[in-house]
């Protein structure tokens, strides 16, 4: 009987091609796929777990970012803040606690002069009588009277100063005064005098206007003006009381309401002289009537 050798047989099945136990070799038997679609499915699934591709697009968004970022800071810049305009004398006089406001206005409707013209009456008519009998007059109870005169009349006239100023009225007399001075600056009663007409339309005639009667309250310019006092006098308060939700509303409602008062008035008027007066004396900016505005 012949002799029997062992051979050992290979695990894999037999499928109609040799086994290749070299890697080598199985590789150049199987290549790899290099070259993908690139709007398939297994180019984006390589792209989302590129490690290099996911820098670069990080990359890219933070340079987008830091872009959008430095654009809207020079958007804001060149246009200005919706809220609080420059500084301006005619603002400056809206302050109560302003030291020409507290001269010039008082509360309770009274004028200074008027005040002054009061007290100096009601001191001439509180004086002592004199003696006019030389002897019987006593010089020196004479003068102790008009001592005394004066530090009572001293006394009442502090006290009235105190009632009447402005800085110790409430909320709304100051706001009363505020509405006051700004039908007197911009009302057209008075702007009609001063300012030139806007310029003339090509298409329309000039139409014969009624003439006013009393104050002018309604006109663009005065509501505006109004609206501004109102609007600042909100942003003060709203400076210590950032929970004051109600309130933060109402200055949005204000803030949008002037917007669309300056477009009416920018669009009659057609950038004429009292749509620049009104601007340079309130110290707008162009944030305050273009664009959305949020606050």
């Amino acid at each position: 009987m012949p002799p029997r050798i062992s051979v050992q047989f290979p695990h894999k099945a037999f499928s109609g091609s040799s086994y290749v136990h070299s890697p080598l070799a199985r590789l150049s038997l199987n290549p790899s796929k290099t070259s993908v679609r690139a709007g398939s499915a297994e180019a984006r699934e390589r792209r989302r777990h590129d490690p290099y591709l996911i820098a670069q697009s990080r990359q890219r968004k933070a340079a987008n970012l830091s872009r959008q970022k430095a654009l809207a800071e020079e958007r804001e810049g060149s246009l200005g803040n919706p809220i609080y305009g420059q500084s301006t004398p005619f603002l400056e006089e809206l302050k109560i606690k302003h030291p020409a406001a507290q001269e010039t206005q008082l509360n309770h409707y009274i004028q200074p002069e008027e005040l002054s013209k009061a007290l100096e009456y009601s001191k001439n008519l509180t004086s002592p009588i004199e003696n006019m009998n030389a002897a019987t007059a006593d010089p020196q109870q004479a003068k102790e009277a008009a001592e005394q005169h004066f530090e009572a009349h001293k006394n009442a006239q502090e006290a009235i100063n105190r009632i009447v100023k402005m800085s110790n009225g409430n909320t709304g007399d100051q706001l009363r005064l505020r509405v006051q001075k700004c039908i007197e600056e911009f009302g057209r009663h008075n702007t009609d005098k001063t300012l030139p007409p806007k310029p003339a339309s090509i298409l329309h005639e000039p139409v014969q206007k009624t003439p006013r009667v009393g104050p002018d309250t309604g006109s663009p310019e005065v509501q505006v003006a109004i609206l501004t006092a109102k609007i600042l006098n909100l942003s003060r308060h709203l400076e210590t009381s950032n929970k004051d939700r109600h309130n933060k509303r109402n200055l949005r409602l204000l803030v949008h309401k002037r917007q669309k008062l300056l477009q009416y008035l920018r669009r009659k008027e057609r950038g004429g002289p009292r749509w620049k007066n009104l601007m340079e004396t309130l110290g707008l900016s162009d944030a305050s009537w273009k664009g959305e505005i949020t606050i």
